[in-house]
């Protein structure tokens, strides 16, 4: 979903697929008890989410926004206790299309997080991320020849 939202930047959903993305960064910002973080994310979230955009995708948009709010106000209380947020759908096409890929990649819908697993747990620690740095390194170059030219 990141990597459609990053390239169609013309996309009139471009605003809710950021906040689908920012559910899930909030989600994993909460499994590791980063509760700023993960707070900060649902927050955005929220104001990402478009309801009529929701809908138009599957998404029961009234259950999902009521999740993401009791959700925010949770941390808010410090209520640290981690539930998956399971997106709730209300087109049975898309619902049946799920069950089918969660079938034949040997997984189980709706299952709940494994949280004993490090992967889960500790992804962004443990994952590839040379393209990353190296992009970062890319842009911060760009900047700093710009700068130079505008100096000079």
């Amino acid at each position: 979903m990141e990597e459609h939202w990053k390239v169609d930047a013309k996309d009139p959903f471009t605003t809710t697929w950021l906040g689908l993305i920012q559910a899930a960064v909030s989600s994993y910002h909460h499994r590791r008890g980063n509760r700023i973080g993960a707070m900060k994310m649902m927050q955005a979230t929220i104001e990402h989410s478009n309801p009529d955009h929701l809908t138009k995708l599957g998404i029961h948009a009234e259950e999902w926004m009521d999740m993401l709010r009791n959700r925010y106000q949770a941390l808010q209380q410090n209520d640290m206790r981690f539930e998956d947020l399971n997106v709730p759908l209300a087109d049975e096409s898309l619902i049946d299309q799920c069950k089918q890929l969660c079938f034949e990649r040997g997984l189980s819908w709706k299952t709940p997080s494994d949280m004993s697993q490090p992967e889960l747990i500790h992804r962004h620690k443990l994952r590839d991320r040379s393209e990353v740095v190296a992009e970062r390194a890319r842009q911060l170059a760009a900047r700093q020849r710009e700068r130079q030219q505008d100096i000079g």
